[in-house]
């Protein structure tokens, strides 16, 4: 699913106002077997709960006491997967984008990295348990299709809690894609 949604457009609306920005970047966290997942060894809590919804809705999570992350959701109920949204490319509502990030310096800037999306789309705890085809956050297919040679695969950034996973390939990203968070991983 992280390779499918590569390509995929995010949709944000704000009221009148649509936000919409190409994914560019996914990681993969794969529940109770995962040791690196909010979903570890079936932990279950007000927290991850959406997580174990059914695929489709969003699991909107906060992190270092900052920054929002959004994972879609991926699996039949109960059953606790999902996907990190780790960077995208702005297409459509740029200027508001801008206005939410006034920190980005360059338009490559405003999403690249899972709490910089979240800033640049409005994307918050409201949105978790959203359902991904609502009203208010949807993705659809890109217009532009990724063919298998376009995505480079590498361990996930920032699970280094959970070393026994921190190698696992479940980061797929652009390869070569100005908007992508980290171009190299050590």
């Amino acid at each position: 699913m992280a390779r499918d949604l590569l390509g995929c457009i995010l949709w944000r609306r704000i009221g009148r106002t649509l936000l919409a920005a190409r994914l560019v970047e996914a990681e993969a966290y794969l529940g109770a077997n995962d040791p690196a997942s909010h979903a570890r060894r079936g932990l279950r809590s007000p927290r991850n709960e959406s997580m174990y919804l059914e695929g489709g809705h969003a699991y909107v999570y906060f992190t270092y006491g900052m920054y929002y992350c959004l994972n879609v959701v991926t699996q039949e109920r109960d059953i606790a997967e999902a996907v990190l949204l780790r960077a995208a490319q702005p297409l459509e509502g740029i200027q508001i984008m801008q206005k939410l990030r006034p920190k980005a310096r360059k338009e490559s800037d405003l999403a690249s990295g899972p709490g910089k999306l979240c800033i640049a789309m409005d994307i918050d705890r409201d949105l978790d348990g959203e359902s991904l085809d609502g009203k208010r956050l949807f993705i659809t297919r890109g217009t532009e299709a990724v063919a298998g040679d376009e995505i480079a695969v590498s361990p996930r950034i920032g699970v280094d809690g959970a070393p026994e996973a921190a190698h696992w390939p479940l980061r797929f990203f652009l390869a070569g894609n100005r908007y992508v968070s980290r171009r190299s991983v050590k």
